[in-house]
Parts: C-alpha cells; sequence; structure tokens
C-alpha cells in the first residue's frame, strides 16, 4: 500500500511539477516584457526627442536667429536616460561588449560554472550600484538646472533606474537559468569570498599601489577572460578598489559614470548610429557603395582602401571615434561581407582605421591637449594631418598583403558609361559627408547637432529621390539605436569611474616622476612615453588620459628639447594605439559593437594593422619633421 501510495505521490508530484511549469515560464515571460515596454518604449521616443530637440536648436538659431537656450541643456537631461535605458536594453538583449573565446574552449561542464560566476558578477555590480545611486540622486535634487530650473535629480535618476531593471534582468535570468541547489551553492561561495575579502581590508590598506595591479590589472583581466561584459568588469574593479583600500563614499563611483555618459557631445553616439542605420534603409548607402564599388570595385581591396579613405575624411566631424565609426560601417560593410570579407578582419580594420585617425583635426583630443597645456590648438591642427597619412599609409600596405590573393573572378570592371551613371544616382549620397563637414565649418550646427542636419537630409533624399522610406522599420530602429549606444556610453562611463581612481591613487604623479629620469635624454624619454601612453590610452581612454599627464609631461618634454608639438602627435597616437588594442581597449570593443562582432572573431585578425601602426608610430616619433614640417 505504502509503494502504491509512493507511487500516487510521485505522479501527483510530477503532474504538480508539469502544472508549475508553464505557470513558472510564464511569470518569467511577463516579468521580461514588463521590463521590455518599460526600457524599449522610452528609449525609442528619447532618441527620437533628441534629433527632435537638437535639431529644433540648429533651426531657431540659424534660421530664425532666436536661439533656444534651453535646447542643450535638455537634451543633457534626456541622454542620460537614453544611456541607461540603452544599457538596459543591451544586458537583455545580450549586447554587450565581452569576450568569449576563453570560455567557448572550455569544457561544457566548467563553462557551464564560468558562466554563472560571469554572471554573478554582473549581479555584485549591479546591486552595488543601487544603493549609491539613490544616495546621489538625492543629493543631486537639491541642485536645479540653470535654464530650464529643474532638479537635477530628475536626470541622474536614470542611473538608479537604469540598475534597479538591469537588477530585475540579472535576478531573472539566474532564477530561470540556474537549479535553486546550485544557485544557492553559488550564493553561498560568494558570500564566503566577500566576507573573507572585507576582512582582509585592513591587509588591503597596507598595499599601496600594488592594489592597483591587484584590482586594475588581474581582476580586469580575470572578469574579461571569464565573458563578464567590459563595461561591467570595470566597473566590479573600481567598486572592490574603492571599497576595500580605502574609506571614498560610492557614490563617487555613480557620478563619475554620470561625467563619462553626460557629456553632451557624446549625444552625437546615438545620432550618428541612428544616421547609420537610416543611410541604410533609405538607399542612401546603396547608391553611395555602387559608385564606389564601381570605381575600385575591380581592385583587389579597393572597398578596405575606401574604408580607409572614409575613415580620415569623416574623422573629427562628430568629435567621437565611435560616431566616426557608427557612420561608416553601414555604407560598406554590407557591400564588403557581400564580397566574402571575413567579419572580423572588417571588425580589425575598422578598430585599427579608428586609431590611425586620432590625430585628424577637429579632434577633441587635440582641443583638449590645447587647453591643458597651453600649446596652440591652431599649431596642433596642422600638424595632425600628416601623423595620420602615415598611419593610413601603413594601413594600406596591410590590406594589400591582406587582399593580394582577393578573388575578383566574378567582378567585372564597370565601363565608364557605367561609372558615370552611378555617379548621377549617387551624387545626392555622396553629398552627404560634405554638407556634414559645411554645416559644422560654417557654423550652422556645433559636432553634436551635425548629425541632426545630416539625419533631416537623409529622410528627404529618402523620401523624395530615392523614394525608398520604410516607416515601419523606424521604430525597430530607434530601438537598435538604444540599444548600441547605451552598450558603448555604458563601458564609457565606467571606464570614466575607473580612470578617476587610478588618478585619486596618486599613479599618475609617480608616473610623471619615474618618466622625468629615465636615461637617454630625449629619445629614452619619447620611448618611454610611447610605452606608458599606449598603455594609458588602452586604460584611460584619450581625454581623461591627457587631463590627468598632460600638464605634468608636456613641461618635461620641453625641457629634453622635444617640439611640443611633435610630442602632441606622439601621444595621441600612441594612445589611439591603445584605445583600440585588446584586451582593455575600449575603442576595440566599440568597433565590435557598431560592427556587431564577436570580438573573439576580431581579435585574432587585428594585431597585423595594430603592428602597422606601431611601426608609423615610430616613424612619427623617430621624425619629428612629419608633425612639425609644416608649422
Amino acid at each position: 500500500m505504502q509503494i502504491i501510495d509512493h507511487g500516487s505521490d510521485h505522479a501527483a508530484g510530477s503532474n504538480a511539477l508539469a502544472a508549475k511549469a508553464p505557470l513558472r515560464s510564464g511569470f518569467f515571460r511577463g516579468l521580461e516584457t514588463i521590463i521590455t515596454l518599460a526600457s524599449e518604449v522610452p528609449a525609442a521616443l528619447l532618441v527620437a526627442l533628441e534629433i527632435l530637440i537638437l535639431l529644433a536648436g540648429v533651426v531657431a538659431r540659424y534660421v530664425f536667429n532666436a536661439p533656444l537656450t534651453w535646447s542643450d541643456e535638455l537634451a543633457s537631461i534626456l541622454f542620460l536616460w537614453l544611456a541607461m535605458l540603452g544599457a538596459v536594453i543591451a544586458l537583455r538583449r545580450g549586447e554587450h561588449m565581452r569576450l568569449t573565446t576563453l570560455v567557448n574552449r572550455m569544457p561544457a561542464s566548467v563553462r557551464s560554472r564560468v558562466t554563472l560566476g560571469a554572471e554573478l558578477v554582473v549581479a555584485a555590480f549591479v546591486l552595488e550600484i543601487i544603493l549609491p545611486a539613490v544616495e546621489y540622486f538625492q543629493d543631486q535634487w537639491a541642485i536645479s538646472t540653470p535654464a530650464l530650473e529643474i532638479h537635477d535629480g530628475l536626470r541622474v535618476g536614470a542611473i538608479a533606474v537604469g540598475a534597479i531593471l538591469m537588477m530585475g534582468i540579472v535576478l531573472m535570468r539566474l532564477l530561470e537559468n540556474t537549479g535553486g541547489r546550485r544557485l544557492a551553492i553559488a550564493l553561498a561561495l560568494c558570500a564566503v569570498l566577500v566576507l573573507g575579502l572585507w576582512f582582509a581590508r585592513p591587509l588591503f590598506m597596507k598595499l599601496g599601489n600594488i592594489n592597483l595591479l591587484i584590482f586594475f590589472v588581474l581582476l580586469v583581466a580575470a572578469s574579461v577572460a571569464c565573458a563578464v561584459p567590459i563595461a561591467f568588469a570595470f566597473g566590479v574593479a573600481t567598486l572592490s578598489y574603492l571599497a576595500l583600500t580605502t574609506n571614498t563614499p560610492l557614490t563617487i563611483v555613480v557620478s563619475r559614470m554620470d561625467e563619462g555618459m553626460s557629456s553632451l557631445i557624446l549625444l552625437s553616439v546615438p545620432l550618428f548610429v541612428f544616421l547609420g542605420v537610416l543611410i541604410e534603409m533609405t538607399g542612401v548607402a546603396k547608391a553611395m557603395v555602387d559608385f564606389l564599388a564601381s570605381l575600385l570595385g575591380h581592385v583587389k581591396g579597393g572597398l578596405a582602401y575606401v574604408l580607409l579613405g572614409a575613415m580620415y575624411l569623416v574623422s573629427g566631424i562628430s568629435g567621437s571615434k565611435a560616431a566616426d565609426m557608427a557612420a561608416v560601417v553601414p555604407a560598406l560593410f554590407p557591400e564588403m561581407k557581400r564580397r566574402g570579407a571575413d567579419e572580423g578582419r572588417l571588425i580589425a580594420l575598422l578598430s585599427s582605421s579608428g586609431a590611425m585617425s586620432e590625430t585628424i583635426p577637429p579632434s577633441l583630443v587635440l582641443i583638449t591637449i590645447g587647453s591643458v597645456t597651453g600649446v596652440s590648438i591652431a599649431a596642433l591642427f596642422t600638424g595632425g594631418l600628416l601623423p595620420a597619412l602615415v598611419g593610413a599609409l601603413a594601413l594600406a600596405v596591410v590590406v594589400f598583403f591582406h587582399n593580394r590573393d582577393e578573388d575578383l573572378s566574378n567582378v567585372v570592371r564597370a565601363s565608364r558609361a557605367q561609372i558615370g551613371r552611378a555617379l548621377v544616382v549617387a551624387l545626392p549620397a555622396l553629398a552627404l559627408p560634405f554638407v556634414i563637414r559645411a554645416v559644422v565649418v560654417e557654423g550652422v550646427a556645433t559636432a553634436t547637432e551635425v548629425s541632426t542636419v545630416g539625419i533631416a537630409y537623409t529622410v528627404l533624399v529618402g523620401l523624395f529621390i530615392y523614394r525608398k522610406f520604410d516607416w515601419r522599420r523606424i521604430y525597430p530602429m530607434l530601438v537598435e539605436t538604444a540599444s548600441l549606444s547605451g552598450a558603448i556610453l555604458f563601458i564609457i562611463g565606467c571606464a570614466t569611474a575607473m580612470a578617476w581612481a587610478l588618478t585619486q591613487s596618486g599613479f599618475s604623479r609617480q608616473l610623471a616622476t619615474v618618466m622625468s629620469t629615465v636615461p637617454g635624454g630625449a629619445a629614452g624619454f619619447m620611448a618611454i612615453s610611447v610605452v606608458a601612453f599606449i598603455i594609458l590610452g588602452s586604460v584611460l581612454e584619450g581625454i581623461p588620459a591627457i587631463v590627468l599627464f598632460g600638464p605634468l609631461l608636456f613641461p618635461v618634454a620641453r625641457a629634453v628639447g622635444i617640439h611640443e608639438v611633435h610630442y602632441a602627435m606622439v601621444v595621441i597616437f600612441a594612445m589611439g594605439l591603445g584605445l583600440f588594442a585588446p584586451p582593455f581597449g575600449v575603442g576595440f570593443y566599440a568597433a565590435c559593437a557598431i560592427g556587431r562582432v564577436d570580438p573573439d572573431r576580431a581579435m585574432p585578425h587585428v594585431w597585423p594593422y595594430l603592428g602597422a601602426l606601431l611601426a608609423a608610430l615610430i616613424l612619427i616619433a623617430a621624425l619629428p619633421w612629419i608633425s612639425i614640417g609644416f608649422l
């Protein structure tokens, strides 16, 4: 009887589990729907609003001579919400940049444990940031914005809301994809680890700058190797360093993230991302590529040369390398992929061309160097063109060797008549970069606003010239723009927080002292500067590194007899090389995000291009004339 009852109980239990499974699945589906609606719909509206607000500011100022004093302020308020909601969307979609090369090579049993550990790292960062974000919101509530006179807390509240939504996504995944017993064991181990680290806090405080190696090198490297998204690896390293080695309140991390993501010039990133998908949808990109293909399509690696030239020409228009890449990719990548180009190699070329074009004016890095060091910005603008050209030629050599065996048997060389017809069709499309540059040069729009002029121009061309405009695609395009932009901006925000932590450690001043005493005079100082700024560019990005080290190192360069413009070009080129060099370079992951290619696919291909840029950098450092010959 007991056996029968036991069997009945077992059957009943099985039926109960079977009945609960759909309910459980339905619960998580409902929760995901709520999070999706709470993030995607507002984010799409915010992208559209940013375009309308900035375009209205341009029209009011240039056409009606009645500037809207509140337009930039409102755009800045909405921008932080766009960045955080975009980061939420990217987390839900799994679109945050991460390195999966090592994890994919692990045995399945090990890989599942490492993946769970990576999810717990993300959960730890989000959980740790929620309370400081709420405190930061409360602190900023007392501050009013100058033009609109509204509480600044309404802007920075985006960080707290975004963190809470991220926490919901992380918890949902952990509960849905991990068995209860396994999850409980993992959480218990995490709790033990956290307590152990906390009790070891006095020991960490005695280690001094060794902690920089522990947290910002070893911890970041381990997190990235375990497929933790890059932004979260930076964030958890910064929080861990501050919590275990200092008495600094963690609200400073939130404020640095706010600073990193709220720079109005970065608003050009989502706007150029949207412009990129818009020129593809309206047929502008196709017309442009058809002409370029007719002109250079019969040349081996022809479109790769076009990409280099395009990055050289558009660089500096937006003030952001991410925005520059976002403007070029949709016009060239589809056709290059159709011709059989490897996605990883395309990203390698894109990221290295971003590094190559860092010295091209007008550039925020050039302006920043001039402002913090007193070097003539006009001289920097004059000196920046030739070093970038040297870098472009170095990359062209790699392109030549990579494509010397390209199969063009199916490519027919276009006749002059075909090229002419393609040119006529493409003229409205080819005019776009000239319209954008003219708008900036003539002072019609700022670097942030210029993309809205490009969007308006593209919409008109698509509607009335190419007659290709699918209204049904607008909402998905807006959501896609928010997601991609959020992934990029969240990396920048976390990297800014990490840069601040490095600054406060005193590392910057110690580095300057060491570099001023290296043997070899000017040559030795230049050599150590190259190495140092490649590393700093990888960790800090360009502008934070310049702000930190420019005032310290430029006087040393002058003292040893190095021309300040020459030194500036070497420093910028070196930082660009570091910025786009994996595994730490933020620019490399931004290029992967824009091209929608996994970093592990691009990483094996990027080294020849970076090697060519390193050779170009050595040449620029050795020959001052390249930088100062036209001054």
